[in-house]
């Protein structure tokens, strides 16, 4: 009766099922994976809510890239950024996971492939099955920082492939693609006639400047590439609902790449009339909070990287973005370590394999944490490593 799409057991995990029980029961817990902006405490300026009081929000005008001015809201956006971009490359989406989902229907027919970086965001296998695309992924490497293995991405590539897909900086590692990097990767595209798509979401986020740090791939000038990014990160605002692409690269594949994109948008047109109108003030405003999430995300890292010393925990290096990778020692598994901090020390945090790690064990905290929860709970985090003589198999 239902697509075969959905292969995945649906059922909750065990992380789930306990974390469901603790809240029912009432039981406070300290949150390590909180990457909601809007519960994070944030002061949100009364602009965004005026940024709403637009006649045009009565008027249905449909367009289907999206409505001019906000468009070329988003060209400011990036002008700021030192690359300069013609609203005419820039595509609206009512979010990132849908601007893969364009993307994959632009270049990709039933059974072809997608590369995409492992460990990374957890959702690209769900994004691309309900595509019927394939996933197939290139692993990054640490030694003291994330690097790609071009070897293995190489290797990846088959007769299949119609993209690579970068997230940059990457969640949850933190690590941004350098110069280096980019060179590689255009040649490498060029030669085997494959798009470059770009998540980039936290590129905001840098801990610290780098001058081989490529921040965006919006002004490539060859090849085929897609930056994708949107409010809820850029300016802390999930619930508007607006993303972008970038359509980027050479003019010839920018022009038959546009053609086709703006005829997948005028088949759904699914972004809101409020929230294009509202889009340039939404951005402005957003710089506020914006700048509130640097210094909470900044502020927890020091204080992680503090806490962590002459522990059994290692905190590995992150250039952004809002995430913190922590190694811990390997005699439990990553969902005993996860079961155990929530069930005895009642601190949530994500495991390893939900990024798709190669190997154990690793655990991955929100650096977004409110500053109340953050020490207390990293506090409980390292206690319970220091006390790791727990069986494992306590929680059914």
């Amino acid at each position: 009766m239902f697509s075969s799409r959905f292969h995945w057991d649906l059922r909750p995990n065990r992380i789930a099922r306990l974390l469901e029980e603790k809240r029912r029961a009432g039981v406070p817990l300290l949150d390590l994976t909180e990457s909601n902006p809007t519960r994070a405490g944030l002061d949100y300026p009364a602009a965004i809510l005026e940024a709403f009081h637009d006649e045009r929000v009565l008027l249905y005008d449909p367009q289907p890239a999206g409505v001019r001015d906000a468009r070329e809201a988003v060209a400011r956006y990036y002008a700021g950024r030192g690359v300069n971009l013609d609203a005419g490359q820039i595509l609206l989406t009512a979010s990132t996971s849908e601007a893969y989902a364009y993307l994959f229907k632009l270049l990709a027919d039933p059974g072809d492939q997608v590369l995409v970086p492992r460990p990374s965001y957890p959702l690209f296998e769900f994004l691309a099955a309900m595509e019927s695309v394939a996933v197939r992924s290139y692993p990054l490497v640490y030694c003291g920082g994330w690097t790609i293995d071009w070897e293995s991405l190489r290797a990846a590539v088959t007769g299949r492939t119609r993209a690579i897909v970068l997230v940059n900086p990457n969640n949850p590692t933190g690590s941004y693609i350098k110069t280096g990097d980019m060179e590689r990767l255009v040649a490498l595209s060029g030669e085997r006639q494959i798009a470059l798509i770009s998540d980039e979401v936290f590129s905001d986020y840098a801990f610290a400047p780098d001058p081989a740090r490529v921040a965006t791939l919006a002004g490539l000038r060859e090849g085929l590439a897609f930056s994708l990014s949107g409010l809820s990160k850029v300016a802390g605002l999930p619930q508007m609902k607006l993303g972008w692409i970038v359509v980027t690269g050479s003019p010839e594949a920018r022009r038959r790449a546009w053609e086709r994109l703006e005829w997948i948008a005028d088949t759904y047109l699914s972004v809101g009339t409020p929230v294009q109108c509202a889009a340039a003030r939404l951005l402005g405003a957003g710089e506020s909070v914006q700048e509130q999430i640097r210094r909470r995300t900044r502020q927890n890292l020091e204080f992680a990287r503090h806490a962590v010393e002459g522990t059994g925990a290692t905190a590995l290096a992150v250039e952004g973005g809002w995430y913190l990778t922590l190694q811990v020692p390997h005699v439990h598994t990553e969902e005993e370590w996860t079961m155990e901090l929530l069930d005895r020390w009642n601190v949530l945090v994500q495991p390893g394999f939900f990024f798709d790690f190669a190997s154990e064990a690793f655990l991955v905290v929100s650096l977004l944490t409110l500053p109340a929860a953050f020490p207390e709970g990293m506090g409980r985090l390292l206690k319970c490593i220091g006390a790791s003589n727990f069986s494992g198999a306590h929680v059914q």
